[in-house]
């Protein structure tokens, strides 16, 4: 299934952290914290401006991101967990 978000709108697959810790401790995927990294899958057109003026996005297809805990709308596609989020809730950019 293709999706192509609308507006300032970008969609985000999370990036699942490793299942051990340094001391060789496995965590269960029930004491696991959402992680807040994650790759950006696509990317809106961008927003309009007071003049009607179409502003490009700052994040592309392909960026490595920092996002907030419980940022955006989680989705199942292809059933595959994804996030919708704006680009207001982008902490940064991994480079």
């Amino acid at each position: 299934m293709k999706v192509r978000p609308l507006a300032d709108r970008i969609l985000v697959k999370r990036e699942e952290s490793s299942e051990t810790v340094r001391g060789g401790i496995i965590i269960p995927d029930t004491a696991k914290e959402k992680p807040q990294e994650g790759r950006v899958v696509a990317v809106g057109p961008g927003r309009l401006d007071d003049d009607g003026k179409r502003v490009p996005l700052e994040v592309k297809k392909g960026d490595r991101i920092l996002m907030g805990k419980y940022a955006g709308t989680e989705v199942k596609i292809d059933g595959e967990e994804h996030i919708i989020m704006r680009e207001d809730d982008v902490l940064a950019v991994i480079e």
